[in-house]
């Protein structure tokens, strides 16, 4: 039986194309003598990568990163002619089959890594080196190890943890960053994520790995004139209803009118990422009207204030107000969060 297509969501992500690649080409002009890379792991942060990199490679961008091995295989298709690496590396036999036989390429994070891809058959790797995060990357400590040695290592990476803070632990990642890369043959080197851009030449090496700042986050104040958002959260008009003055609404009667409203119910709600940190706090727009949340969010559902805007009605769409760096402030939650919470009921 042929059924017919699902209907869209009532929910939608409006992406700016334009806006990513001019993130990505600022990120690329601060980077100075460096080129600008892209994660796009996480779906883009949310954004939607089978969209987002295809932007960026007409942009410019030529060398992509993902976390996990499924994330590769969604975008091998539409990255052109582009370097793509696994941040998590070879874990298994299989993980290290797959990359040789699709051409992409294992970031190494451990000696037993390493040896998993020289037992494959070697090839072109990134190598990552722990200089401070304590998370993932073979320690310097590590790095007279022969297996390292035996290596095609493209790009020596390591990970800045504090590089939106001016702390000393940035110059001792960059002198343990400098340290293993004359430890180690390499074709290329790279240290600075988003917020280490800004830290200067001396982060930069040959490769910089841009990620929430492609997406309108600001990591440092200093960017702020160079970043813009690249999604807006939108959602349409399930129901609109007059409340009179003393009812209430949503769980928990968190809101009492205190004069008659006329408001909106949206489809939106903490399953997709709007979380219940938005209540009373959160706001859209419309025709230029400012419309403020009501009450608790719940899974599924918003209600919003339409007093101000009569012309909008059931049907219509309206428009979350979510630039990061304020909406971070407001809820307590990181730009990161803001964007790769939002759920796959959006239509991207």
């Amino acid at each position: 039986m042929n059924r017919p297509t699902a209907p869209s969501p009532a929910l939608r992500l409006e992406f700016d194309a334009e806006a990513l690649q001019s993130n990505w080409r600022a990120l690329d002009r601060l980077s100075g003598r460096a080129r600008a890379g892209a994660a796009v792991k996480a779906n883009s942060y949310g954004v939607g990568a089978v969209r987002a990199v295809p932007v960026l490679h007409q942009a410019g961008c030529r060398d992509f990163f993902v976390a996990h091995w499924a994330e590769a295989a969604e975008i091998l298709d539409v990255m052109g002619d582009a370097s793509l690496s696994v941040l998590h590396g070879p874990c298994s036999e299989e993980d290290a089959a797959y990359a040789r036989a699709v051409g992409i390429k294992p970031v190494i994070n451990s000696l037993r890594q390493a040896r998993l891809w020289q037992d494959a058959g070697g090839g072109a790797c990134d190598l990552m080196v722990d200089t401070g995060m304590n998370r993932l990357g073979v320690s310097l400590h590590e790095l007279g190890e022969p297996v390292l040695a035996e290596l095609e290592v493209d790009t020596l990476l390591s990970h800045l943890v504090s590089a939106e803070e001016d702390v000393a632990l940035n110059e001792r990642q960059r002198q343990g960053w400098r340290e293993a890369c004359a430890a180690l043959p390499h074709q290329r080197a790279s240290l600075a994520n988003s917020a280490g851009i800004a830290l200067g030449e001396a982060f930069h090496g040959d490769l910089t790995r841009p990620g929430i700042a492609l997406y309108g986050g600001v990591p440092r104040p200093e960017m702020a004139a160079d970043l813009h958002p690249v999604i807006r959260p939108q959602a349409a008009l399930l129901q609109v209803r007059q409340v009179q003055p003393g009812e209430t609404i949503g769980y928990n009667a968190t809101f009492t009118a205190t004069r008659a409203m006329r408001v909106g119910t949206i489809g939106l709600g903490y399953a997709d990422g709007y979380l219940r940190c938005w209540s009373g706090k959160g706001h859209f727009t419309a025709g230029g009207h400012v419309l403020p949340v009501l009450g608790r969010i719940s899974m599924d559902l918003t209600v919003v204030d339409l007093s101000q805007a009569g012309q909008v009605g059931e049907g219509d769409w309206i428009t979350a107000e979510y630039a990061l760096p304020e909406a971070a402030a407001q809820t307590g939650l990181s730009q990161y969060e803001l964007l790769t919470l939002m759920g796959r009921r959006f239509n991207r």
